[in-house]
C-alpha cells in the first residue's frame, strides 16, 4: 500500500512539476485537488484523470482544513496566498523533488545533487556525461529533464541520478538529503522570491543536509568566499574545489591539469584530464567540471571515466556560444546569464564588448557588475522591463560608451537590438548577449531569447 493512498493532497500549479505530481499521486491512490490561476488544456486533462480543479490564487475557505499535504510548484513563493494559508493551517508544504524523495524505495538510485546561483545545468549535465562514461545508467533530472517523481516510480531504469536543485526546490524540502551535494557559488538572485539574501543562502545550504547529519559528503567552491565560509561550518565530511593547486581533501588544477586529492589513497594527486579541454571554455566552467568530478569520484567513478566523460561532453545551448562572426565581429549568445553573477563570467572573457543587456533583474542591483566590466565595454544595447536600471549604472560607471535603448517588446525587438549592436561594433569586438536578467517580460524563456538573438544574427549575415 502506498503511503499516499487515501491521503488528500493539494497541488498548487499545473506546470511540468505540478502536473507530474498530480499524475503520480492519482496513480498512488491519493485524492488530489489541483489549484491553478487559470484553466488550460493541462488542467482539463488532469481533471479528467481524477483531480478536483480549483481556480484562483488560493483555495476556498475550508479546503485546506481537509487536506493532508500541500505541494507547490516553483513559482509559489513563501509570501503567496496559498502558501501563507497552508502554513497558517499547519499543513506541510513541499516541492516535487521532496515528493520524489519520499517515494523512493529500497532499490532507488542514488542522487548526486548540484545547486548554486550559476552553472547548475552545466555541472549537472557534465556529471551525467561522466556517469555515462562510467557505464552507469543515469539521467540529468530535477530542475531540468523529466520530473523526479517519474524516476521515483521506476527505479529500475537508473543506477544513479545527476540532480539539479534550485533554491525554490530546496526551500520547499524537509527530508530530502542527497548523499553527495555540491554548492557551486552564491550571489544575489531570486531576492523577489526569498525576500533576503540570507534566506536564499539558507535554502542553498540544504544541499548539504546529509553531510550535516554525518551521512554524506558536502562539496563546495573554495574560491567563492561565501560558499567556503558555509562549507567550513558543515560538521560532516567536506570536499573543497578550487582553481588553484588543491590541498589534501580537495580537487583543483595543477599545471593545467584537473587533479583530485580528495578521493585517492593517502591524498596522493590523481589526474582527471586537461583543464584546457573543458567545454564550454572559461574558468567558471573548469570549476563546474571539478565539481562534477568531485561528485562522481565520491560515488566511486574512476579517473578515466571522469576524463572521458568531460572529453565527450556536449555543452548545453545558450551558454557563451558563438553564433557567428560577421565583418570581423563575433556574436555570442549567453542568454542563460540571467543574473549579474552569471553575466560577469562571460563579460570578463572578452576584451572589447558591445553588451546586450536587460530584462527582469529580480530585485538584484546591477551596479557592481557594470563597474567591474566598464573598461571592457565599447557600447551597450538595452532591452526589457528593467533596462533603465542598467542604463543608470552605465551612465555612472561607463559614461563614455554609446548606449542604445530599445523600447519595443514585439517580435521585431531583437532584430532592432542586433542591428543597433552591429552599428556600434568594430572588427575585433564581441557583441555579447549576457543580459544579467531573466527573460519572461518579453520571451517565453532564456532559450527563446537566445534563439531570437541567433535568428537576428543570421538575418544580419543574410
Amino acid at each position: 500500500m502506498s503511503s499516499y493512498e487515501g491521503r488528500h493532497v493539494l497541488v498548487a500549479g499545473s506546470g511540468v512539476a505540478g502536473a507530474a505530481c498530480v499524475e503520480v499521486l492519482l496513480a498512488l491512490g491519493a485524492r488530489v485537488t489541483l489549484l491553478d490561476r487559470l484553466s488550460s488544456d493541462t488542467t482539463d486533462r488532469l481533471r479528467t484523470a481524477g483531480a478536483e480543479l480549483v481556480l484562483g490564487d488560493e483555495p476556498p475557505a475550508g479546503v485546506l482544513d481537509k487536506v493532508d499535504d500541500v505541494i507547490v510548484s516553483p513559482g509559489y513563493a513563501p509570501h503567496t496566498p496559498v502558501v501563507r494559508a497552508a502554513v497558517a493551517a499547519g499543513r506541510p508544504v513541499y516541492s516535487e523533488p521532496e515528493l520524489a524523495w519520499r517515494l523512493r524505495g529500497p532499490d532507488a538510485p542514488a542522487w548526486l545533487a548540484v545547486t548554486g546561483t550559476n552553472g547548475k545545468t552545466t555541472t549537472t549535465t557534465m556529471l551525467a556525461a561522466i556517469l555515462t562514461a562510467a557505464d552507469r545508467r543515469t539521467a540529468a533530472l530535477g530542475n531540468i529533464g523529466e520530473p523526479l517523481v517519474h524516476a521515483a516510480l521506476d527505479p529500475g531504469r537508473f543506477d544513479v541520478l545527476a540532480v539539479e536543485l534550485s533554491s525554490f526546490q530546496l526551500h520547499w524540502s524537509s527530508t530530502m538529503a542527497p548523499p553527495l551535494g555540491a554548492l557551486l557559488n552564491l550571489a544575489d538572485d531570486h531576492l523577489e522570491w526569498h525576500g533576503t539574501f540570507d534566506a536564499y543562502a539558507e535554502a542553498k545550504r540544504v544541499i548539504w543536509r546529509a553531510a550535516a547529519a554525518g551521512a554524506g559528503i558536502a562539496v563546495g567552491n573554495l574560491d567563492d568566499r561565501l560558499v567556503a565560509t558555509m562549507l567550513a561550518a558543515v560538521p560532516g565530511r567536506r570536499v573543497g574545489v578550487t582553481l588553484a593547486e588543491p590541498g589534501p581533501g580537495q580537487l583543483g588544477v595543477v599545471d593545467g591539469t584537473l587533479v583530485d586529492r580528495a578521493f585517492t589513497v593517502d591524498g596522493e594527486p590523481v589526474e582527471l584530464g586537461p583543464a584546457g579541454a573543458v567545454k564550454p571554455a572559461g574558468r567558471h566552467n573548469v570549476s563546474n567540471a571539478l565539481h562534477a568530478a568531485a561528485l562522481a569520484r565520491g560515488f566511486g567513478v574512476s579517473p578515466a571515466a571522469v576524463r572521458d566523460g568531460l572529453a565527450g561532453y556536449t555543452p548545453e545551448p545558450h551558454r557563451n556560444a558563438l553564433v557567428s562572426t560577421v565583418a570581423g565581429v563575433a556574436y555570442v549568445d549567453d542568454s542563460k546569464a540571467t543574473n549579474p553573477h552569471a553575466a560577469s563570467a562571460s563579460l570578463t572573457a572578452y576584451p572589447r564588448i558591445v553588451w546586450v543587456a536587460g530584462g527582469q533583474l529580480k530585485g538584484v542591483d546591477v551596479t557592481a557588475l557594470v563597474e567591474s566590466v566598464a573598461d571592457r565595454l565599447v557600447g551597450a544595447v538595452l532591452l526589457g522591463v528593467d533596462r533603465a536600471e542598467v542604463a543608470t549604472a552605465l551612465a555612472r560607471h561607463a559614461p563614455q560608451i554609446p548606449v542604445v535603448d530599445v523600447a519595443r517588446t514585439d517580435d521585431g525587438a531583437m532584430a532592432e537590438v542586433v542591428a543597433a549592436a552591429a552599428g556600434i561594433a568594430r572588427p575585433g569586438d564581441t557583441v555579447l548577449l549576457a543580459p544579467a536578467a531573466a527573460s519572461k517580460d518579453m520571451f517565453v524563456s532564456y532559450a527563446h531569447r537566445g534563439d531570437a538573438f541567433a535568428a537576428a544574427v543570421r538575418a544580419l549575415v543574410g
